[in-house]
């Protein structure tokens, strides 16, 4: 099966960066769209950042000009650096791909979560 596997997350200060990784594992055929989502305590999910195969990129407002998304496609990883942190920015993180699967149609898979927080 496949395997979103995150690190990264932390404690950190605000104004502190960290960097997430995340690594799909198992039998894939090939890897569309890759992301983060990230959500806070009594809030929805919501689109963090995103990167489909190439050097597009998409961003959350809140995000933008803090955060990079990029990716290892060799690795199969997404990685997401987040700089001058704010405690706004806590949150559970999840990785997500959308990947096709042999004899499987093209769907999102998602990471455990790893949380995010920024507290002085």
């Amino acid at each position: 099966q496949v395997q979103l596997v995150e690190s990264g997350g932390g404690l950190v200060q605000p104004g502190g960066s960290l960097r997430l990784s995340c690594v799909a594992s198992g039998t894939i055929f090939s890897i569309n769209a890759m992301g983060w989502y990230r959500q806070a305590p009594g809030k929805q999910r919501e689109l963090v950042a995103s990167m489909p195969t190439g050097d597009n990129t998409n961003y959350a407002d809140s995000v933008k000009g803090r955060f990079t998304i990029s990716r290892d496609n060799a690795k199969n990883t997404v990685y997401l650096q987040m700089n001058d942190l704010k405690p706004e920015d806590t949150a559970v993180y999840y990785c997500y791909a959308k990947i096709k699967r042999p004899v499987f149609a093209l769907r999102d898979y998602w990471g455990q979560g790893t949380q995010v927080t920024v507290s002085s």
